[in-house]
């Protein structure tokens, strides 16, 4: 049984334009015959996929889809063939439009008009050049957490897909150029008849460029492509997290005819620090106190992430893991955000393994002589 067109792009039949859109854009780019070179399955799927495109993307070939389908080549019937006998729609003549409407921003939209004069004129005019973005490329940097914090100036080698830089990117051997299709007359498309209607496809001899190389270069073998490792130097902004992404625009692999390139997105690896705990822009350290120190109250000194230290007054009675806030000593917070977070200290009471002499002696005094339980209220 052949597949539904919805089946074809792999979404439901109750999917919005934009989904459509969206899965449309992702086979396309996956499919393209300039991805595959020389694969003629690939060539076909791509020509399923623009073809399924082509009718859900427009509301109304999408409605008259949805009513009567493709069925043995027909959309629609009348008369006494039709169900049920009595009047109703009938389809006589369905045309889709050309394929240069349906790439829009995807595939670049240069092409010569439809028919008549426009048509001829348009292998005349030479064609503008079809082309697809690049692809968006992303890589790792690793930093220390000290200069995820303060900020840091970094090297990254990436490894890209550019432009031939001998037939910078036209595929075809210097001192030549790509000549105009013969086969589509610079159009990119063909028109087949679909029984009732017809479909714009790619052209078979040019993929749907439009021309033709005839001496391919010698460098890239007529792909007008080319790998290459290029080195950028990245400015981490101060107070990036592990996962944070940085865009670097048009730095990622080269477009395709005249398209502007890729986004390059550097991703931050950020080590974990011996000392603080992240929490957003507030940074978490652990103080020690002693039992007296808790129960009695007093000053002690913390460290910050900028090496200074900081005098914390510890109220008498303080309970192990009471929490205590420093305002603006944190992690620098990233833009649109201005300031910093906060530091905060849990308080943990140390319990000595081995007291001296004097300790235990001092301990055993205060266990006589306190003057509460504390597990009575687990049996009232």
């Amino acid at each position: 049984m052949a597949k539904s067109l919805y089946e074809t792009l792999g979404v439901p039949k109750n999917a919005t334009a934009d989904e459509v859109k969206k899965a449309y854009r992702s086979l396309a780019r996956k499919w393209h015959p300039d991805k595959n070179p020389g694969d003629a399955a690939a060539e076909e799927k791509f020509k399923e996929i623009q073809g399924a495109y082509d009718i859900l993307s427009d509301a109304d070939k999408r409605k008259q889809y949805d009513m009567f389908g493709s069925g043995n080549g027909r959309m629609g019937g009348g008369g006494a063939g039709r169900p049920g006998g009595g009047a109703g729609p009938v389809i006589t003549d369905f045309q889709f439009g050309d394929l240069g409407d349906i790439f829009g921003g995807l595939f670049g939209s240069g092409r010569g008009g439809r028919g008549g004069a426009a048509g001829a004129g348009a292998g005349a005019r030479g064609q503008a050049q079809r082309g697809t973005r690049g692809n968006d490329v992303e890589v790792a940097v690793s930093l220390s957490f000290e200069d995820a914090l303060h900020g840091a100036e970094v090297k990254i080698p990436v490894e890209l897909e550019t432009t031939c830089a001998t037939c910078t990117g036209t595929g075809a051997r210097p001192g030549t150029t790509p000549v105009i299709c013969p086969e589509c007359k610079g159009r990119g498309v063909k028109a087949e008849s679909q029984g009732l209607f017809a479909l714009s496809q790619p052209c078979g001899r040019c993929r749907g460029n439009g021309t033709v190389i005839e001496s391919p270069c010698g460098h890239c073998h007529g792909t007008g492509r080319e790998q290459r490792t290029k080195r950028y130097t990245v400015k981490i902004p101060a107070g990036v997290k592990d996962g944070t992404r940085i865009k670097l625009k048009e730095k990622g692999e080269a477009g395709y005819g005249n398209a502007p390139a890729g986004d390059l997105f550097v991703v931050t690896r950020v080590a974990e620090s011996d000392l603080f705990e992240r929490r957003g822009a507030d940074l978490v350290v652990e103080v020690p106190i002693t039992y007296p120190e808790a129960v009695l109250g007093a000053t002690v000194e913390i460290p910050t992430p900028d090496g200074s230290r900081l005098s914390l007054k510890v109220a008498p009675g303080t309970e192990d893991g009471k929490l205590l806030r420093v305002r603006g000593h944190g992690a620098p917070q990233l833009a649109p955000a201005t300031g910093k977070g906060d530091l905060l200290a849990r308080l943990k009471i140390v319990v000595p393994v081995k007291p001296a002499k004097a300790e235990r002696e001092a301990i055993e005094a205060l266990a006589k002589a306190a003057s509460y339980d504390p597990r009575e209220r687990l049996f009232r």
